[in-house]
Parts: C-alpha cells; sequence; structure tokens
C-alpha cells in the first residue's frame, strides 16, 4: 500500500450553478446548489484515496459545525484525518462559487483568521512514514515545515502552486516537484508568459517544475526543454476541484515510481473525468475509470 500525506486547507465549498457568470451587480437565481468540502490540500487527498493509496490529511479547522462536516466527509472518502488540529471557539473557513453552464466558475474564498499559521506541532509527527507528502501554497509555514520535516526524511514533496498573496519562493525550493497552476505560476514569476515564468521557477529549485493551463494541458521542462500533454476533451460540467485533483493523482503516480509524462498523462485524465460532473469530488474516478478512460487515447 502507498502512502501519502496532504497538507494544507479543508474549506467547506457552497456552490451556486447559474447560466452564466455575473458581470454586474444585482440579484441572480441559481438553478442548482451544493455544499461539498474543497481546499486544494483536501481535495488532492480525496482524488488520492479514491486512486487507491492510504491517506492522512494534515490541516486546521475550527471547532465549528463546518468543521466536523469537512471531516466527517474526508473521513466517507476514506481519508485518516487523525493530524488534523481543531481549534477551540473558531470558525472553518469557506468558499462561495459561481459556476456557469460551461463549467467556468468564481470563487471568493474565506480563509478563518480564528486558524492559527503556527506549524511547529508538525514537529511531534514522523514524517518518514510517507512516500509522498503533497502541500498547497495556502498554509505557507505549515508547508515550509512539512516540505522541510519530508526532506530529512527523503520524502519525495510535491507543492501545489496555486494562487497566493504571499511570495512562495521558498515553498518552490524545498519541492522535488513544484505543479503550478497558470495564475499561481503568473503571480509567482512576475512573467504573463508562461513558458518564460516556467524556466524562472527553474531557477529555485533543483527539482522538476510543471504549470496546468485548463484545457491547454500541461507543460514541464524536461531538460531545459518544454514538453507538453494536452488536455483532454471531455463534456465539462463543473470545473471546481480540477487543479486540486490533478496534483493528488500527480501525487499517486509519483508515490507509485511512475513520474513523467506517463504520471502527467494520468493526473490529466484523472482532471478531466471529474470535470464531467457537478462539484469538486464527486466525479472524481478510480483507477480502473482512468485507465478505461486512457485506453480510448491509445
Amino acid at each position: 500500500m502507498i502512502r501519502i500525506a496532504c497538507v494544507g486547507i479543508a474549506v467547506m465549498d457552497r456552490i451556486y450553478y447559474v447560466g452564466e457568470l455575473p458581470t454586474e451587480g444585482g440579484k441572480y437565481v441559481a438553478n442548482n446548489y451544493r455544499e461539498v468540502g474543497g481546499g486544494p490540500a483536501a481535495t488532492a487527498a480525496v482524488a488520492a484515496a479514491k486512486l487507491g493509496a492510504q491517506l492522512d490529511f494534515i490541516g486546521r479547522v475550527g471547532d465549528d459545525d463546518t468543521g466536523t462536516s469537512l471531516l466527517q466527509e474526508l473521513e466517507s472518502f476514506g481519508v485518516n484525518t487523525r493530524f488534523v488540529k481543531r481549534y477551540p471557539n473558531a470558525r472553518s473557513s469557506q468558499s462561495a462559487i459561481v459556476v456557469d453552464a460551461q463549467g467556468e466558475r468564481i470563487i471568493v474564498n474565506y480563509p478563518s483568521p480564528d486558524l492559527l499559521m503556527d506549524a511547529s506541532w508538525l514537529d511531534e509527527i514522523d514524517f518518514s512514514q510517507w512516500d509522498v507528502v503533497l502541500a498547497d501554497v495556502r498554509w505557507h509555514d505549515g508547508t515550509k515545515k512539512a516540505f522541510t520535516l519530508a526532506r530529512q526524511a527523503n520524502v519525495t514533496t510535491v507543492l501545489d502552486g496555486d494562487i497566493t498573496p504571499q511570495d512562495i519562493s521558498d515553498l518552490v525550493s524545498l519541492s522535488d516537484h513544484a505543479v503550478f497552476s497558470a495564475p499561481g505560476l503568473r503571480r509567482m514569476s512576475g512573467e504573463q508568459d508562461l513558458m518564460i515564468g516556467l524556466k524562472q521557477s527553474q531557477t529555485l529549485t533543483n527539482g522538476q517544475v510543471y504549470v496546468t493551463n485548463g484545457s491547454e494541458g500541461c507543460f514541464w521542462l524536461e531538460n531545459q526543454d518544454i514538453a507538453h500533454q494536452p488536455g483532454f476533451a471531455v463534456d465539462v460540467v463543473d470545473t471546481t476541484g480540477a487543479g486540486d485533483v490533478f496534483h493528488g493523482a500527480f501525487a499517486f503516480s509519483l508515490a507509485q515510481g511512475v513520474a513523467g509524462a506517463e504520471a502527467i498523462r494520468f493526473a490529466s485524465a484523472v482532471a478531466a473525468l471529474k470535470c464531467t460532473r457537478p462539484g469538486g469530488r464527486a466525479g472524481i474516478p478510480d483507477c480502473d475509470q482512468t485507465r478505461s478512460f486512457l485506453s480510448l487515447y491509445v
């Protein structure tokens, strides 16, 4: 059994489905509504668990009803929450998400200020028990501490380099695999051209760097040359969580000893299938479903 830890945030996603995304102020009526767990690291954990890995989620929630629901949902997907810190009298984080008929979305995230950034308690965890440690950038201190401890234990690290107000250069330098979203790479590098930004990010780490760009697929560097995995064409219902799922599937491949183009292709397929169903987690496939889908593209 392969073992993976995902470090970062867990968020309650409140998703509203509309015909078109709002472009101005006013009142709008949703044609559907879902309330599901989200957050980059938490959703990546669900993806890897559904693929067959043994998962631990390491993060913070409040002791409110939202926090209880987040942990119960993770456990229902087979994700162990034994290393989650619950803060007393604290609110958990949440997001309001508006999704249009084409699956595109607007996300407004509220990171709870009640959840302290302190990550010193991670020193009590033995990181050598995992094959891969994946972390997002939304809990900066937690990712930095987790990657430092994972490196000391010779455990592979994967960074979900999404957009965040903080400079994540130090996290990139600690990662064996830094997988950016297009907005995250532009934010970190200051470059609009993703290929220039990708090469710039490579100067920060001895590891591998990648960038995902929605339907355009994933680009990465191999010996300073750009490699590309096109996105798979599917009937998109909801892109919420697609990047998070990609990261979880990619970490799963690495834990199996699969890397490079094959790992990227597998993760791309898992993310594409997720987009065919509403919500950030409901459409995540298992290994058999993914391999069946990939067999159509041989």
